[in-house]
């Protein structure tokens, strides 16, 4: 089963997390960040991933230092638990509705980071959440994991539902892209990711 497990503490934020990427969708999140740890289950619960994270931080200064310390944390996990990346799909676009809004996540599990995030129309809060910090989610996430992310929203006026529907695909994404196939060896003509 390809998993990891990262401890990770800095002087903002102490972080737990355990990453079974072949897993059946259950989750256990606590970021101290209330809406990003309904967008992890969402993440979770649609790549058929198995998450458990704990993040202690310093929420009196703001959301950031939580939301982005997650994201390495996680993509440092995804990125141990695919190992050799041997016989992965490697390539994912997925396209995924919540009620109005519609996004589409494409990932290539290409070991080389870049993060195109095209989303716009917002509002500037989500609750206490600050929605910029979607973004910086990602963009850590893809530093840390070694993978291309393109997230392109085509429409959507409520931010609840954007954020849901780009969190849904990405979750999905990572479903596609690291499926095993019956090819041998590593998807790329460099015979490396």
């Amino acid at each position: 089963m390809r998993t990891s497990t990262i401890e990770r503490k800095t002087a903002e934020t102490e972080i737990s997390m355990k990453v079974a990427l072949d897993g059946s969708g259950k989750s256990d999140i606590h970021t101290g960040v209330g809406f990003l740890d309904h967008m992890l289950v969402l993440t979770t619960m649609h790549g058929g991933l198995d998450l458990q994270v704990t993040c202690k931080g310093d929420l009196e200064t703001d959301q950031h230092h939580s939301v982005e310390d997650v994201g390495i944390a996680l993509g440092t996990a995804f990125r141990e638990s695919l190992g050799t990346k041997e016989s992965i799909e490697r390539y994912a676009s997925v396209t995924v509705p919540m009620d109005e809004a519609l996004a589409t996540v494409s990932m290539d599990i290409s070991g080389r980071s870049f993060l195109v995030y095209n989303v716009s129309g917002l509002k500037e809060k989500i609750g206490v959440f600050d929605t910029e910090l979607a973004e910086e989610f990602f963009l850590a996430f893809t530093r840390h994991a070694g993978v291309t992310l393109h997230i392109n929203l085509q429409y959507g006026k409520n931010s609840h539902h954007i954020l849901e529907s780009i969190f849904k695909g990405f979750g999905r994404a990572i479903r596609v892209a690291i499926a095993k196939t019956n090819r041998q060896g590593i998807p790329s003509t460099k015979g490396m990711l």
